[in-house]
């Protein structure tokens, strides 16, 4: 496993000197050193850490909380500061940078290591659900562009599922549940939404609580229809009567 690299800013060389000797004995991998807002912003930009440990009173024309913006703006990287002022004022303006960790100095190795280790963990399940959320929102936009799977969130992860293998949706309260031939998969969502991700050229809502993939009807016995292989029995609703005739190939 790669050493975790980590950029340290502060303007005081002694204290520069002992934090870098500290992670270095910690086992983290010091990819860099600055004294000021701008050299540290260069030093991201050229050697790309994994965490910045920030002092918030740095000589110069950029303080500690303005660089720590600038860095989760434009680089999206984890934040620890690192202060000997622990006033109010100072903590108000530096949580609006929302910071992965506080350290109050003079701090111990112990302080420094469970900062990081807590900040990176946290910083992972962050971009986790960042991932999830932005690939959620595509699936509602109808940009997934993934012909015949849709995903589905079970056990904190997303399944990819073949749109084939399903047989039909069932609306239970406030989720759906999706069958399978052999597996069941419940998420929090309504059927209206469900229908518009699944579309209407595979799927067919056949009453208010069920969507049925059209060729896994295996036959209709009005007013119910059954499936293939599990040989489910769906109810038909009334008014989705006239759409399933309309859509079934009849001779």
């Amino acid at each position: 496993m790669n050493p975790v690299n980590v950029l340290v800013v502060e303007d005081e060389s002694i204290v520069s000197k002992d934090i870098q000797h500290s992670l270095k004995k910690l086992g983290y991998n010091v990819v860099g050193a600055a004294a000021t807002g701008e050299k540290a912003l260069e030093l991201v930009r050229s050697e790309g850490p994994d965490i910045v440990l920030m002092d918030i009173m740095l000589k110069g024309s950029m303080n500690g909380i303005e660089v720590s913006e600038v860095i989760k703006k434009e680089f999206n990287l984890p934040v620890i500061f690192l202060t000997a002022y622990a006033d109010e004022s100072t903590l108000s303006k530096a949580k609006v940078t929302e910071p992965y960790g506080y350290i109050i100095k003079p701090f111990k190795e112990i302080d420094l290591h469970t900062s990081i280790e807590m900040a990176l963990y946290k910083h992972k399940k962050v971009l986790e659900l960042e991932r999830e959320r932005d690939f959620l929102y595509s699936l509602v936009d109808g940009k997934e562009n993934l012909d015949g799977f849709v995903f589905v969130k079970s056990n904190h992860k997303l399944v990819k599922i073949n749109t084939k293998d399903i047989f039909f949706i069932e609306a239970l309260k406030d989720y759906v549940v999706i069958n399978t031939i052999d597996t069941r998969y419940t998420i929090h969502s309504t059927m209206k939404e469900i229908e518009q991700k699944m579309g209407s050229v595979e799927f067919i809502r056949v009453h208010r609580s069920f969507i049925v993939r059209i060729d896994k009807i295996a036959a209709i016995d009005f007013p119910n229809l059954i499936l293939e292989n599990d040989r489910k029995i769906i109810p038909i609703g009334g008014s989705y009567r006239d759409d399933l005739n309309n859509r079934l190939r009849m001779v």
